[in-house]
């Protein structure tokens, strides 16, 4: 099972990106952008989702495209939660305890991509 400490492997390999502690728990950021977070249960958040994320520990990752963040959900909803917040901007919420470390890893830098600048996208892609 994936924890934090792999999340913060993957996020200490791409350029620009620093870990903060937050009222929530842990995020990451690049330039001061938000592109993963640990999830929080917050009163704003649907009953049944925020059940999952009290239990049990939930990540949360930018996406590029809304419509991607969907697909996930469809696709495997046992591990991806449907959105956690009103607020709609594009994310997915997922649970540690189901996803493949391999996947963990993709997402946290597709949310990085999704956020980083241009400059450190080349930057990462140059010395992939």
């Amino acid at each position: 099972m994936p924890t934090l400490d792999d999340v913060r492997l993957t996020a200490a390999g791409l350029p620009g990106s620093d870990e903060r502690a937050t009222t929530g728990g842990a995020a990451w950021f690049v330039r001061s952008k938000l592109y993963a977070w640990e999830c929080h249960p917050w009163p704003s958040i649907p009953d049944d989702v925020r059940a999952v994320i009290a239990s049990e520990l939930v990540v949360a990752a930018k996406v590029a495209d809304p419509i991607d963040a969907l697909a996930l959900v469809e696709m495997r909803p046992d591990v991806f939660l449907r959105t956690t917040t009103a607020w709609n901007e594009p994310k997915i919420a997922f649970r540690m305890a189901a996803i493949e470390v391999d996947h963990l890893a993709e997402l946290i830098t597709e949310a990085w991509r999704a956020q980083a600048p241009r400059y450190l996208r080349r930057e990462f892609d140059a010395g992939a």
